[in-house]
């Protein structure tokens, strides 16, 4: 769950599901969130959350410099692994009714929205890890993944303008820790760690409460916006974008004004993106590595649907 937490494309409830864990993970925390602490219910938590959380902590700057220096290759993947969870949640909503194909309407055009502010540079991509909010709210959707089956997680966080951020401090952390630097890992923790890890808990509490209800209640249409958030996710992973370099007294970068003066302080990974026009090689990888992806989600979804 937490590999997939952070791979944009891959579900944390999906993986969970596969593993035949999904039904008593989600039991568990719904007995945790009323206060009623089952020994078996709390041993189920710590043991997946503190799996999640060592994965998270040893792979998260892996993931992040692949993303920023390979992302042609990387989104193409995400593209594939994201496909590839949309047979998952079509078993779950057969068979198809209107008030679900409002969902899946309704689900993909926020996922396109929200593609489209990213794109544009608007606030929603430009927010910077100090954003107190932003955090919050980041944690609170990687929580969803974490209840949800084909909600990635690593997606949300991605066109939420959170998900570098977020792991470049998981890794600042990380070295911090290593270096036995104090002072150095407070930084990260207090600043983006904590809120991040607030909104987690405040999202698991509300959102395995709030989609218990609405699947009891509302089952269809909630299936068809989880379906529609699935296919809509794939607008915003254009695999061929690249960093732009940013123009002095223009460019706004994490709600700053680029200067001269503060350029330096900038990453590639902060620099908005524009599309460019493959090669035959690149659309040829990038097809290929689709295909790969939609396999390896779909060899993981088989694995569960027992269970499911």
């Amino acid at each position: 769950m937490g590999l997939a937490n952070l791979v944009p494309g891959i579900s944390g409830g999906t993986m969970l599901l596969a593993a035949g864990v999904y039904p008593r993970f989600v039991r568990a925390v719904a007995e945790v969130s009323t206060l009623r602490f089952v020994r078996s219910s709390v041993v189920v938590l710590a043991t997946v959350v503190g799996a999640a959380l060592i994965a998270v902590l040893l792979f998260a700057g892996a993931i992040k410099e692949l993303v920023v220096h390979h992302r042609w290759i990387m989104y193409s993947l995400f593209i594939g692994l994201t496909l590839g969870g949309v047979p998952v949640v079509w078993r779950m909503v057969r068979p198809p009714t209107r008030a679900m194909w409002i969902g899946v309407v309704a689900g993909f055009g926020a996922m396109t929205v929200l593609a489209i502010l990213q794109q544009g540079g608007a606030p929603t991509a430009g927010l910077a890890a100090g954003n107190t909010f932003m955090l919050l709210l980041a944690g609170v959707a990687g929580a969803s993944a974490m209840i949800l089956p084909g909600v990635s997680g690593g997606y949300l966080l991605l066109v939420l303008g959170q998900y570098i951020p977020i792991l470049s401090a998981i890794d600042g952390f990380k070295l911090a820790l290593e270096a036995r630097d104090v002072a150095a890992a407070l930084e990260p923790a207090l600043h983006v760690l904590l809120p991040v890890g607030i909104g987690v808990v405040m999202g698991v509490v509300v959102v395995s409460n709030l989609l218990r209800w609405l699947l009891a209640q509302h089952a269809k249409p909630t299936l068809g916006v989880l379906l529609g958030l699935l296919l809509g996710a794939v607008v915003g992973l254009w695999p061929f974008q690249r960093p732009v370099d940013p123009v002095l007294g223009e460019t706004i970068i994490k709600g700053q004004v680029v200067t001269a003066e503060n350029i330096g302080e900038l990453d590639p990974e902060d620099y908005p993106t524009t599309v460019f026009s493959p090669v035959s090689s690149q659309v040829a990888g990038a097809i290929a590595l689709i295909l790969a992806g939609g396999t390896v989600t779909l060899m993981i979804s088989r694995f569960g649907r027992e269970e499911e």
